[in-house]
């Protein structure tokens, strides 16, 4: 069923606001098995009336603190991997009301569905055509493609049928191209993995290796707090990513079989739908952009195909892009406008521009193109997310420059700064890069952990650059003056965020395309 015209109530407004009216506060403690204060616990308030939530941790003396939530009935849960504790429901809050709730854990086994992706990675069993490693066909496919394990496969019994239908969902609704030979490969590893007889532990926890893949965080990484908005998706993956308006209105790409374009009211929650004239073949709606011309210009992923929706008339206008000049099909993959209206596309095998003025389609010789940005001076930047992947310039006058950075990362997702360098991902080299266009040059910065995995990366007013890492899935702040690095722990297991957008309150949006959540984070 659709939703368009669907009403949420939101806390998001309220929560980030200095000063309220009227705001209700509540605070308590978390406590181990053991009586000590438990740091690292996310303490959740979900209004269940309305699907909103907010999230934040335990500090070091295991106390943990929402402020600024609108009068309402709220269920109170406590997410820590380990460990349960029984919710408090029915939590009514009025006006500027102050309440306190202690909470004490007891150990609790690990569910698969729990795991991060790389803890999924380096756990679950092998077979002697699976490693799961890079080199890997599967987990180049199907966990790098599309999604990991924790929320499609893990929290149910797969046998081989519904195997199979996941695969072809990915295959159909993802647009991967995989042989039917790899399909049923790739299906008969996932029912033997979350099938009745898997070879698995019951529980994650009871794998020996378990321990040893444990992360811990700083007890500045308690500081943040994520505020979350349910996205409806029963059309499969939900929404890729959130950005602001000129009005305030935030504009989420509706992906794989969605074919939708939904605005979302972050003052009342509201979510307005703009479907696509496409129904039955997955359109692929991967980036959504508010351009100055006050249309909202959307890529379709899995048809080649530039839109844009009005968003007074609710109209919808599509245009296919044309093939190169050799003759290859084209597709579209990011989108943005740059000042003077030109609209700009990723994807392979060729940078795109569009003239709306006179629906033209341009294309630059520059394959695999993944994230696309803006500069202040009218050039537009690009990564091209390949093994020896450049990053690449278009100026006003139309030259294409292409710089390589040291590392062979495949860089994909990039951003400037206020002094005009661009910041890239390095997914799989596991580090952000530096280009200063001034003087042509690079530099990199390895990150933490395992595999760190930079995917979707944004600056924020204070200059610091954020990023998600895809195998950990963790949040990461990098701040380029000591060039050190926090990481954060995020609510779920699964981050799968793919950009980030910052907001006219300094609030940074993301979407969670596996969770089926849209919301921002920002410090305490």
């Amino acid at each position: 069923m659709r939703f368009a015209g669907r009403i949420l109530v939101s806390l998001a407004a309220t929560v980030s606001l200095a000063s309220l009216a009227s705001a209700a506060t509540i605070t308590g403690t978390i406590k181990g098995p053991d009586g000590k204060p438990f740091m690292g616990a996310f303490v959740v308030a979900e209004n269940p009336q309305t699907h909103m939530s907010v999230n934040v941790l335990s500090d070091a003396e295991g106390r943990y603190h929402i402020d600024n939530l609108p009068a309402a009935s709220y269920t109170l849960r406590i997410r820590a991997l380990g460990y349960a504790s029984d919710p408090r429901e029915k939590v009514g809050l009025g006006g500027d009301q102050k309440t306190s709730f202690d909470f004490a854990l007891k150990t609790a086994p690990v569910a698969w569905s729990d795991l991060t992706t790389y803890q999924g990675r380096q756990l679950l069993p092998h077979t002697a055509q699976h490693d799961l490693s890079h080199k890997d066909p599967f987990f180049a496919t199907c966990w790098q493609s599309c999604h990991s394990f924790q929320n499609k496969m893990a929290p149910q019994t797969l046998d081989t049928a519904g195997a199979r239908a996941r695969i072809q969902y990915m295959r159909e609704g993802m647009h991967v191209t995989v042989s039917d030979e790899k399909a049923a490969d790739f299906a008969d590893y996932i029912a033997l993995m979350f099938g009745p007889d898997s070879p698995k532990p019951a529980s994650a926890d009871l794998a020996p290796q378990y321990k040893s893949l444990v992360r811990t965080f700083s007890p500045e990484a308690m500081k943040i707090a994520y505020v979350e908005y349910d996205f409806p998706a029963p059309n499969g993956l939900g929404p890729w990513s959130a950005v602001e308006d000129e009005d305030g209105m935030m504009w989420i790409p509706y992906y794989g079989r969605g074919n939708a374009v939904v605005r979302l009211d972050p003052a009342t929650g509201a979510m307005k739908e703009f479907p696509l004239p496409v129904s039955a073949t997955a359109a692929g709606v991967h980036s959504a952009f508010p351009g100055p011309d006050g249309n909202i210009w959307f890529t379709e992923a899995g048809r080649g195909r530039i839109g844009k929706v009005n968003p007074k008339t609710g109209q919808v206008a599509e245009y296919q892009n044309t093939p190169t000049a050799d003759g290859k099909k084209t597709t579209a993959h990011t989108v943005r406008m740059d000042a003077q209206g030109m609209v700009w596309a990723t994807g392979g095998p060729a940078i795109t521009s569009f003239d709306p003025k006179t629906n033209e389609f341009k294309h630059y010789d520059l394959g695999g193109t993944y994230g696309v940005t803006l500069a202040a001076n009218g050039d537009v930047w690009f990564t091209s997310f390949v093994a020896a992947g450049p990053i690449a310039r278009i100026s006003k006058d139309g030259k294409l420059s292409k710089f390589y950075p040291p590392t062979k990362g495949k860089p994909q997702r990039l951003e400037l700064d206020k002094d005009g360098n661009v910041w890239f991902t390095e997914r799989q080299g596991n580090k952000l890069g530096r280009f200063d266009p001034k003087t042509e040059s690079f530099k990199e910065f390895p990150l933490p952990g395992p595999e760190a995995s930079p995917y979707a990366i944004g600056i924020d007013r204070d200059g610091m650059v954020w990023y998600s890492s895809h195998e950990q899935d963790t949040l990461g702040r990098f701040d380029p003056k000591t060039e050190t690095v926090t990481e954060y722990p995020f609510p779920q297991s699964e981050i799968s965020m793919r950009e980030f957008f910052l907001d006219s309150k300094g609030r940074m949006w993301f979407g969670s395309s596996d969770n089926n959540k849209v919301g921002y984070f920002y410090l305490q």
